[in-house]
């Protein structure tokens, strides 16, 4: 019977242990709850296009946009990004900013040059999290920075940052001057 009592003790939740005074001054010191009030998503349906090389990366956004019951497409260039934003318009964007042949930074440029799609919001992502990318990246007119990695609570952080009262994302009006150059504050405002 001993053998059978050890097995069921696998399967039994152990009840929590009494916190000593050390655990709840440690507990108290933690961030409160990271989210302090309910998320506002973006219209489900709306279409995100993410130009990115890494399926990894792609993979990940897609399911973290599905989630919230957004259309996701991708381009692996920006070459074949920029042809499915004529064809497929989306209604935001996440492009890395180092891709091969074309880099993030001259697809952004010519996005904006074009009169088609000057106003699409775009998020540039990129594993490197220096200030000059920040900076220039808001010079030719991104509208957000996220490093990766990245996570899902700053995905959807960065496109709430950009959503109107319909709930779709929209270039915010830049503010003239110098963007902060630290962290991840938003590009424009």
């Amino acid at each position: 019977m001993d053998l059978l009592n050890k097995f069921r003790t696998l399967f039994v939740k152990p009840e929590p242990l009494a916190p000593s005074t050390s655990t709840l001054a440690e507990l108290s010191a933690l961030p409160a709850e990271r989210r302090g009030r309910q998320r506002l998503n973006a219209r489900p349906g709306l279409r995100v296009l993410v130009i990115d090389d890494s399926a990894t990366v792609c993979a990940a956004l897609r399911k973290i946009l599905q989630s919230a019951k957004l259309s996701v497409d991708q381009a692996m260039d920006a070459e074949t990004g920029l042809i499915q934003v004529k064809t497929q318009r989306p209604d935001l964007i996440f492009l890395d900013i180092v891709l091969p042949r074309m880099n993030g930074f001259s697809a952004l440029r010519n996005l904006r040059r074009d009169p088609d799609t000057k106003d699409i919001p775009v998020i540039m992502i990129s594993g490197n999290e220096m200030a000059t990318e920040q900076f220039f990246g808001s010079a030719i007119g991104a509208d957000d920075f996220m490093k990766k990695p990245f996570s899902r609570y700053e995905v959807f952080a960065r496109i709430e940052r950009l959503l109107d009262a319909e709930l779709i994302p929209h270039r915010k009006p830049v503010v003239t001057g110098h963007a902060p150059l630290t962290g991840h504050a938003p590009l424009s405002l």
